[in-house]
């Protein structure tokens, strides 16, 4: 089990990549048989060009020296979720009898297995069973070790399959009594919760058979606020702007947006910027009990509390764990009731269209609620009757789909303003010059084409490719520029000549930098473009504009109390040991070889900066891409528990140093940061002997790898 959509590792048995092949005529799927034995592959992405492969995973969990290849998972801030732990042994004890049959469905490192056999009661388990089925080969590796470790590895029988592909009397003996999962995501259904349960019932259970959990109900609530409306409908927001640049010009706002989505995110921490305007209600039901359906459909009449524009449903999940209704786990905000905080679900934001739904108090809002085998989806017939039903299915269909924060930042009037002023200042005295967008900005393509009727512009667009040319020939008219001045080239060369040039040099080239589907990577992965520059070092004029000019690594000492108990060392799990060394190393927890993680940290439950911001060192974009080294004294200026350093890069955008865009906690919800946790943490008294620490960093120009050590 691997949680939450974009932060999983993609990870495909040999038979799906098969048929994801085979899907693209690729001509060497047929080489691919899917009678091909349990072959794993992982995508691994080359941070400096932005390029993906699919590589086997053969590599072995080895307990001298092992790879926080989980890391990225968020199987760690699962185990470390006591109240998670504690209701899925309480319900499990419940549940599971003597001299029954266990099917543990997505097992991870064995907890819940582990739990059943011990509820069985007996030693040898000679009449019960336990089935684990787990399908991410490493994780299979570490759950053996596991349970090597608690003396479990002869009663509990374990499968490398998804549970779609066991077999009674192939693999199994019998059907089982009891199903176990933990195949939920922060939306419900994300996971395949629904064709699993599917399968199982179909195949792999018998007839009244038991389920911990034994039903999940979806909530939700309408609120009011501002920051959510400025995270999807960038139309309206940009409507009040002179810049004279439209992103989604007057009647094509189907362009660029948002995916119609539920949103993963930490609602607690906006919760000032929230006003509710319903109590909770409820949407669906989903018994684990008995056989789900594919699809669903319901109509909810919700009476407004206040007067007040509608927009965003902010939605959750509780789970009845056992038949009696006594044991529950809850996903909701802490308004609605007391929560620890972690990352592994959260609640989810589902945005509502253009401005929102205004709405009056004590009024009816009505609104239909839908669900696939994995989504769920809101609609309000309030908002739909303005519209026929395919204007309103192809306003959902844009060329472009952005994140919410990506959106909100084109269409913040302050970083608008400061990018156009750093272009302006760039093309001032050059006469038709070629400029080159080295990144997946629309806003810079189309920005560089209004402000210069001379300019000829290639953009690389890396990852939107073909939709950024179909996007910028969409909105060109609005924006006062020829197509026969743009043009998108996405080749993969190591090296540009003047032949991609059509043979004359480069006078700008610039990028934001933003890379799309690299919002969920660390800070450092946007040095691509510095990568970029490197490949186009022989085509760039003597006297050539870059921009950014030059990234400046920085950190701060935080405390980061909540982040810090979700990512630290396992011990024991509700009796089971999890403290083995190659358990946590491989899982990513706290230490001083831990990777950084991105996360948001304003999100990240209780924080407080307990230093001056730092400069580490400096990435000078002017020249080629080379591997270097930073080091800075940190001096603590809060007295405090310290856990770790938020680090980032700030963007010098000319050599002036007048424009500097940073990503840095504080200055902006948009952007992620990197975080490194200590293994312990650190009790601070400033003017103390912990005064002051040393911070160093290292940048590998063949990897695109940086690494970060701190002297505590």
């Amino acid at each position: 089990m691997v949680k939450n959509g974009l932060n999983r590792l993609a990870v495909l048995s040999i038979q799906t990549l098969v048929r994801t092949l085979s899907s693209v005529s690729h001509p060497s799927s047929k080489a691919m048989s899917p009678e091909s034995t349990g072959v794993m592959f992982q995508l691994r992405v080359d941070p400096l060009t932005g390029n993906s492969e699919w590589v086997v995973i053969e590599e072995e969990v080895d307990d001298t020296s092992p790879k926080p290849m989980l890391a990225t998972t968020s199987y760690l801030d699962m185990l470390n979720d006591a109240p998670r732990n504690k209701a899925y042994r309480d319900a499990i004890d419940k549940t599971v009898t003597k001299n029954c049959h266990v099917l543990d469905i997505g097992s991870g490192t064995g907890l819940l297995s582990m739990m059943g056999a011990r509820a069985m009661g007996t030693e040898e388990l000679s009449a019960g069973m336990v089935t684990a089925c787990e399908s991410y080969l490493p994780m299979v590796k570490l759950m053996k070790k596991v349970l090597r470790a608690n003396n479990m590895d002869h009663k509990i029988r374990v499968f490398n399959k998804r549970s779609d592909e066991l077999q009674v009397g192939v693999d199994i003996d019998s059907r089982a009594h009891v199903l176990v999962s933990e195949i939920l995501d922060s939306e419900l259904l994300g996971e395949g919760l629904i064709p699993t349960l599917q399968h199982a019932y179909d195949n792999l259970l018998v007839e009244n058979y038991k389920t911990v959990p034994y039903r999940a109900t979806t909530y939700a609530q309408l609120v009011e606020s501002t920051y959510l409306w400025k995270l999807h409908d960038l139309f309206n927001n940009e409507a009040d702007m002179e810049d004279g640049i439209h992103l989604v010009p007057k009647g094509k706002e189907n362009v660029l947006g948002v995916k119609p989505q539920q949103f993963a995110m930490h609602c607690d921490a906006m919760a000032e910027d929230i006003r509710l305007l319903s109590e909770p209600f409820k949407i669906f039901e989903f018994e684990f009990w008995k056989r789900p359906d594919s699809h669903g459909e319901k109509e909810v009449c919700i009476k407004a509390t206040d007067d007040g524009i509608v927009h965003a449903v902010i939605s959750w999940w509780v789970l009845e764990l056992d038949d009696e209704g006594e044991i529950f786990y809850s996903t909701a905000p802490k308004w609605i009731g007391t929560r620890n905080w972690c990352d592994h679900w959260k609640q989810c934001v589902w945005f509502t269209k253009g401005k929102g739904l205004s709405v009056c108090k004590d009024t009816d809002v009505c609104m239909e609620a839908t669900h696939t085998e994995t989504n769920i989806s809101y609609g309000f017939k309030a908002q739909r009757s303005y519209v026929d039903d395919h204007e309103f299915r192809s306003q959902d269909s844009h060329i472009i789909n952005l994140s919410p924060e990506r959106i909100a930042i084109y269409g913040d009037s302050y970083w608008r303003l400061s990018m156009l002023k750093a272009i302006n200042h760039a093309l001032e005295e050059k006469e038709s010059p070629l400029c080159v967008v080295g990144d997946d900005s629309v806003f810079l393509t189309i920005s560089i084409a209004h402000l210069s009727k001379s300019a000829h512009i290639i953009s690389l667009f890396p990852g939107i490719r073909e939709k950024g040319f179909q996007y910028l020939k969409a909105v060109a008219d609005e924006n006062g520029y020829s197509m026969d001045r743009v043009e998108v080239i996405s080749n993969r060369k190591q090296q540009w000549t003047m032949d991609d040039t059509h043979q004359k040099k480069v006078d700008l080239l610039i990028a934001e930098p933003f890379y799309f589907g690299a919002e969920a990577m660390l800070p450092w992965q946007n040095l691509q473009f510095w990568s970029k520059r490197t490949m186009l070092d022989s085509v760039l004029s003597e006297d050539v504009c870059i921009m950014p000019c030059k990234g400046i690594l920085k950190a701060c000492a935080m405390s980061l109390p909540d982040l810090w108990r979700s990512r630290r060392s396992l011990e024991k799990i509700e009796g089971f040991d999890h403290s083995m060394s190659v358990v946590n190393s491989t899982l990513g927890a706290s230490s001083s070889e831990s990777p950084c993680l991105p996360f948001f940290i304003w999100q990240c439950g209780e924080v407080e900066k307990l230093s001056d911001t730092c400069t580490i060192m400096e990435f000078d974009l002017m020249k080629p891409l080379s591997s270097c080294r930073g080091k800075a004294k940190v001096e603590f200026v809060e007295a405090g528990v310290c856990h770790g350093f938020a680090v980032w890069i700030d963007w010098v955008m000319d050599s002036s140093n007048n424009i500097v865009m940073s990503t840095g906690p504080g200055d902006s919800r948009f952007w992620k940061q990197g975080v490194k946790l200590f293994a312990e943490a650190l009790e601070v008294n400033v003017g103390g002997g912990t005064g002051t620490t040393l911070i160093e960093a290292y940048f590998d120009s063949s990897s695109g790898q940086l690494e970060l050590s701190v002297n505590v």
